[in-house]
């Protein structure tokens, strides 16, 4: 995960909110980013309805040229 990727937000397989991640944390420091398999922090931007079994995908939008 990185700081600014966009996310989608899933509740029982619907995608409730779309947005970006606003902060991150790991160990109370403030990161650019976090590798797969380690615990953090994350705070997302306009939103706070968080639920158990949420489920936050995270993804990159990229433009690629025609050949």
């Amino acid at each position: 995960m990185s700081r600014g990727a966009k996310v989608r937000f899933l509740r029982d397989g619907t995608i409730i909110w779309k947005g970006a991640i606003s902060s991150l944390k790991r160990f109370k420091e403030d990161v650019r980013e976090v590798n797969t398999g380690f615990e953090c922090g994350v705070g997302l931007e306009n939103f706070q309805d968080l639920k158990p079994g949420d489920v936050i995908e995270t993804y990159d939008v990229r433009e690629i040229a025609r050949t």
